[in-house]
C-alpha cells in the first residue's frame, strides 16, 4: 500500500488542521503528511491532506479557489469573529424588514470586493510568525491587505430568534479571502455587530466535500483494507496547463537538462505546466524564453 497521494478529509469541528494531518499520519503509518489550506479549529469540511511523494506537488493548490457554507450571526461581536472569541460588542435587533434589507445590502456590497485586511487571530504569518500568536501575546500588529475576489456570495436564508439575526450564506472565492472577515465587515457596515458561528469549507480547487471522509469512515476503511480513499497526487497540478514530451525530450529533463521551449507554441514566459510522457507525470516546467526549465522533478 502506498503512503504516496491525497486523502479529502472532512474535518471536524473543534481541532486544528495539524491535528488533522497527525491523524491522516497514524492513520497510514507515515511521518509525511501536511494539509493544503488551513481551516480554523471551529470550521470543519474540506481539508486536503498530502502524504508521502505528494507533498511535493501541494504547492501547486495554493491558489485554487474556494467554497465556503457559513451561519452568520447578527447581533454581537467577538474578538476573533467567530464563537472561540469573546463578545467585545452587542446590539438589540427585532427582526425588521428593515433590518433583514440593511444585512442584505452589506453582504452585496462584500460582494464586489478586491482587497481584504486579514484577521489578527489567523494563521497569517507575519515576520515569520503566525499572527495569532502574536496576538496572543499582546502584540500591536498591523495586518497587510491582499488582493481578493468574491466570485459569488448568495445568502440561502434568514432568521430571527432570541433578539439576533442568523443568515446562511454560500460563498464562493479566491485563495486568502476570510470569511470571517467578510461577517465582521458586514456587522460594522450594518451597525448591528456579526460574527461567523459555523463554516464548512464545500470546495477547493478540483477536489469537492462530497468526495470527502470523516475520520470514522476513514479509520474503518483502513481497517478493511480499503485504501480507495487515497487519491493520485497528479490531481494536484489539473490546473496546469498540459504538455506532453517526447522520447529525447523525456530523456533531456529526466537528466535535469533544459529542452527548448519552440514546440510548445505560445506559453507565456514563467507559466509552469505539468509534463507528462506515455501517462507518467515527469515534471513541472516554466518558460523562460526559448527555453523550459524544470521548477519541480516529480517522476521517481
Amino acid at each position: 500500500m502506498s503512503h504516496d497521494g491525497i486523502i479529502l478529509l472532512d474535518k471536524k469541528k473543534g481541532i486544528t488542521s495539524m491535528a488533522s494531518d497527525n491523524f491522516i499520519k497514524k492513520l497510514m503509518g507515515t511521518r509525511k503528511a501536511g494539509h493544503s489550506g488551513t481551516l480554523d479549529p471551529f470550521a470543519t469540511g474540506l481539508l486536503p491532506v498530502f502524504t508521502g511523494n505528494a507533498l511535493k506537488v501541494m504547492r501547486y493548490t495554493d491558489d485554487y479557489d474556494k467554497a465556503y457554507d457559513c451561519t452568520a450571526v447578527f447581533g454581537q461581536r467577538t474578538s476573533t469573529m467567530d464563537p472561540e472569541g469573546e463578545v467585545i460588542a452587542s446590539s438589540v435587533l427585532y427582526g425588521s424588514s428593515d433590518e433583514f434589507a440593511s444585512i442584505r445590502d452589506s453582504f452585496d456590497k462584500l460582494s464586489k470586493i478586491t482587497s481584504q485586511v486579514p484577521p489578527k487571530f489567523s494563521a497569517k504569518k507575519i515576520d515569520g510568525r503566525k499572527a495569532y500568536d502574536l496576538a496572543r501575546s499582546g502584540a500591536d500588529i498591523q495586518m497587510p491587505s491582499h488582493k481578493v475576489k468574491i466570485h459569488s456570495l448568495d445568502i440561502t436564508d434568514m432568521s430571527f430568534e432570541d433578539g439576533k439575526i442568523y443568515v446562511d450564506l454560500h460563498v464562493s472565492c479566491s485563495k486568502g479571502t476570510y470569511i470571517r472577515s467578510l461577517c465582521d465587515d458586514a456587522g460594522e457596515m450594518t451597525g448591528f455587530h456579526a460574527y461567523a458561528l459555523e463554516l464548512r469549507r464545500t470546495n477547493a480547487g478540483p477536489f469537492d466535500i462530497k468526495d470527502a471522509h470523516t475520520e470514522e469512515e476513514l479509520l474503518k476503511m483502513a481497517s478493511d483494507e480499503d485504501y480507495s480513499f487515497v487519491r493520485p497526487r497528479e490531481e494536484a497540478v489539473a490546473g496546469l496547463p498540459r504538455i506532453s514530451l517526447d522520447k529525447d525530450q523525456y530523456a533531456d529533463i529526466k537528466l535535469g537538462k533544459k529542452i527548448s521551449s519552440g514546440p510548445f507554441g505560445d506559453l507565456e514566459d514563467g507559466v509552469r505546466v505539468s509534463s507528462w510522457h506515455e501517462g507518467e507525470l515527469i515534471a513541472v516546467l516554466y518558460r523562460e524564453g526559448d527555453i523550459m526549465r524544470i521548477e519541480r522533478m516529480l517522476s521517481i
